[in-house]
């Protein structure tokens, strides 16, 4: 069972994903007022493969929407489903010039 859970500290964290109790994978991030910047996202490599990594896009989605947060994409990986969904995350990404 995946669980995905947002671990923040003084405005730096991570959100965490669990498979069966074993951190399987996260997403380095901050929070600065309405921007939560997403800096990297990192799946451990007995865990590839198994869309870990969309699990937490939708968990980082998801938090910024409940929170009223606007996205900064840093993170190659984040940037790139962004791009290639545009519409679906029109709502939280920031596109910044």
């Amino acid at each position: 069972m995946e669980t995905t859970k947002v671990v923040l500290g003084n405005a730096r964290g991570e959100i965490q994903l669990f498979s069966d109790g074993n951190k399987a994978g996260k997403m380095d991030i901050s929070i600065i007022k309405d921007r939560l910047t997403v800096y990297h996202t990192e799946v451990d490599d007995e865990y590839a493969g198994n869309g870990f990594a969309k699990l937490l896009l939708e968990k980082l989605v998801s938090y910024a929407r409940e929170n009223d947060l606007k996205i900064v994409p840093l993170c190659p990986y984040v940037h790139a489903q962004f791009k290639r969904s545009p519409e679906e995350y029109a709502d939280v990404w920031l596109k910044e010039n």
